[in-house]
């Protein structure tokens, strides 16, 4: 199997994933808006809303990291790099992605002990936390792997002296 091959497959394998993590907003949504017209209207709010409303959040949010990578939705700040030379400005891009990569790593680790060995559970719903402690971990990793297709690209764009 190739690189590019490879470079595909963590590409659309980060689009899938997304798209998942996507598919929690409709729902969110239509709890969120359930539950602010019981209380309103009937004084009956949906029990457990606050914490369903926090798990599938973080879905969403963790599984969309890699994506966002992917077509460079991260907020950047680029004044003062777009005047340096092409060359300065990959190498720019190679320190500040080794250090991302370096971060990442340290949360995908922590993520995997801390989703492990995590017992509790929700206070009103009794739901078991360690499986979205343990996709911090998975997110974290398909950010990093992402973060490494851009390390690539970076030393491809030194060695060719391109911005």
């Amino acid at each position: 199997m190739g690189w590019e091959e490879v470079k595909k497959g963590i590409r659309r394998a980060n689009y899938v994933i997304c798209a998942i993590g996507m598919a929690m907003i409709i729902p969110l949504m239509l709890l969120t808006f359930a539950d602010v017209m019981l209380r309103g209207f009937f004084n009956k709010p949906i029990p457990g809303t606050f914490e369903i409303s926090q798990y599938m959040l973080s879905v969403f949010i963790l599984l969309g990291a890699a994506y966002t990578q992917q077509v460079k939705g991260h907020v950047g700040v680029d004044f003062l790099t777009s005047r340096l030379s092409p060359r300065l400005q990959a190498l720019c891009e190679i320190v500040t992605t080794l250090l991302s990569l370096l971060i990442i790593a340290v949360v995908v680790w922590q993520g995997w002990v801390e989703g492990i060995t995590e017992k509790a559970v929700s206070d009103q719903l009794r739901i078991p936390q360690y499986p979205f402690r343990v996709l911090v971990a998975v997110g974290g990793f398909l950010l990093w792997l992402e973060l490494l297709l851009d390390l690539f690209g970076s030393f491809g764009k030194l060695r060719r002296n391109e911005p």
